[in-house]
């Protein structure tokens, strides 16, 4: 195997202090509130707690996604500002999907089917999701990937002929610098391009991002313009709420679009958020007209410090089911749980098959209407 070299030395993201004249994203995280108390009067929380919250698990909301809340408790302020049930509800796990710690595997790596590997390359976000997966770590210093774990992950994956997609998360990627994030992006293409399939196509990369979402600055023509280069390149985002489709997210993901980068949403069914049909209906839709396809909808994994967010199973399959039939098939997400213990996602749309033999198969519809379908004799 051919020794791999990052083209650019990967680092935190980068200080305001690095530029002169920083472009508006910058601007926006700069001044992000870190502190309960930074809290504008008619959101903040009374009473003392959130303070130790935030010790263990940081906040970080940006003056955008802060603009969105409308009133306290509403489905924006529930997915950016700490709750004392993050550290009083004991329930779950740290790391529930058994991401970290495999032999022989390097600590930015999780390679959990054959020819897929997830690749974290920040642990920094625009906006630290109180319901996040990995709040053991996003937003802590010490766990930034540095230049030398970044190679080992390049390695790994050029070691591993059979990987043919590549997702690139964090925390989020598009926190990187243009020219950081481009020195990954463009070394993982150059492993990608080699592995072609019987078709000629090369393998693919995806981004997972929640920057349209939460800081749709941040996606520039520069950004744009590199992102292109390096095709088959996929975008996954993350909208949970149909208040997160605002004109400059909109603007975001036409740009990406533009480009000619597909991008897919996952969103997480979450308490009080987004745990009924009317708000996902809403949200599909609106994502569907931004050229948007829903792609997961993700029952909310067990995480420690996350299980006020959580919905029964039962929940999840209702609203799955009052999308299904009532719009339009290219808006309907998967429904899936990923697995604890590092099983991976699973489909749990609800049973539609009522019954099946040699004969026949008698199905239910959205409207509970039974047909039956002929069974092709063998």
């Amino acid at each position: 195997m051919a020794e791999v070299t990052i083209k650019e030395e990967t680092e935190p993201p980068p200080s305001l202090h690095e530029e002169t004249e920083p472009p508006d994203w910058k601007i926006i995280l700069s001044k992000s509130i870190t502190r309960p108390s930074q809290l504008p009067e008619d959101i903040r929380t009374s009473g003392g707690g959130l303070e130790e919250v935030v010790k263990k698990y940081p906040m970080n909301v940006n003056p955008y996604y802060l603009g969105l809340i409308k009133e306290k408790g509403d489905a924006i302020y529930n997915q950016a500002i700490p709750s004392l049930e993050e550290i009083t509800d004991s329930f779950g796990e740290e790391d529930p999907l058994h991401e970290e710690g495999h032999e022989g595997i390097p600590a930015l790596i999780t390679h959990r089917y054959p020819d897929r590997a997830l690749f974290i390359v920040s642990n920094q976000c625009a906006m630290f999701c109180r319901h996040c997966t990995r709040k053991r770590k996003v937003g802590d210093s010490n766990r930034q990937p540095n230049s030398q774990q970044i190679k080992e992950g390049l390695e790994y994956i050029s070691s591993h002929p059979k990987i043919r997609d590549v997702i690139l998360s964090g925390g989020d990627p598009l926190m990187l610098s243009d020219k950081k994030l481009e020195s990954i992006v463009s070394s993982v293409y150059d492993i990608m391009s080699a592995r072609k399939d019987k078709y000629g196509n090369p393998g693919i990369i995806r981004i997972g991002t929640r920057i349209p979402v939460t800081l749709p600055q941040r996606i520039t023509p520069e950004l744009c313009d590199m992102l292109k280069k390096y095709h088959p390149l996929y975008i996954n985002t993350h909208f949970n709420h149909p208040n997160e489709i605002t004109p400059e997210s909109r603007k975001a993901c036409n740009m990406l679009a533009d480009a000619g980068i597909p991008i897919g949403n996952q969103t997480v069914l979450l308490k009080g958020v987004n745990d009924n049909i009317e708000t996902m209906r809403e949200l599909v839709v609106g994502l569907i007209g931004m050229r948007v396809k829903p792609y997961y909808i993700y029952q909310c994994d067990p995480v420690k410090g996350v299980n006020h967010f959580r919905t029964t199973v039962e929940e999840g399959q209702e609203i799955y089911k009052g999308l299904r039939g009532y719009i339009s098939g290219m808006a309907v997400p998967t429904l899936v749980i990923d697995a604890p213990g590092g099983g991976g996602k699973v489909p749990i749309i609800p049973n539609y098959i009522q019954k099946q033999n040699e004969e026949e198969v008698v199905l239910k519809n959205y409207l509970g209407n039974t047909h039956i379908y002929p069974q092709k004799k063998r």
